[in-house]
């Protein structure tokens, strides 16, 4: 089944290895703070043993109004980029999503960093698949105030 695949991108004046540095890291709550449409915040981060940094580290993501996700680091490659993988998700994208494999990407842009968050979202099923490409449509605008967020974190110093 074909997976549904979205992006967005943001310049941020800060260098490449800065940017890696302090994103990989950051406290999900701190960066997924705000409510798009249907697509909750963060309340917690739980299981999580350790800084966020090494491949096949796991944790679970609690989201506002009751879902969950496990989230397991896939690969760490600074300062360019980190992928994740996200299973086990309970809520309202429980019955849509079967996984969702996210990426972080770092690139020179001007005098700062090109910022891309990517994922690439799975079907639990063929009948689900609409569902999918409706969240799809939605992303981008929660993607653009985690970025926005981003940002902040990293200009704040």
């Amino acid at each position: 089944m074909e997976p549904v695949q979205v992006e967005q991108s943001r310049a941020i004046p800060v260098s490449v290895e800065e940017a890696f540095r302090r994103t990989l890291p950051m406290p999900l709550t701190d960066l997924f703070r705000r409510w798009h449409g249907p697509i909750p915040p963060i309340k917690a981060v739980r299981d999580q043993v350790g800084e966020w940094a090494t491949v096949g580290q796991t944790r679970t993501i609690a989201l506002r109004g009751g879902g969950t996700m496990r989230e397991e680091l896939t690969r760490v490659d600074p300062p360019a980029s980190f992928a994740y993988r996200i299973t086990d998700v309970t809520g309202a994208l429980g019955p849509l999503v079967d996984h969702v494999d996210g990426e972080w990407a770092f690139g020179p842009a001007g005098t700062g960093t090109e910022v891309t968050w990517r994922w690439t979202l799975h079907p639990k099923s063929k009948a689900t698949r609409p569902g999918v490409v409706a969240l799809g449509r939605l992303w981008p605008g929660y993607a653009r105030k985690a970025l926005a967020e981003l940002s902040e974190q990293l200009l704040r110093g």
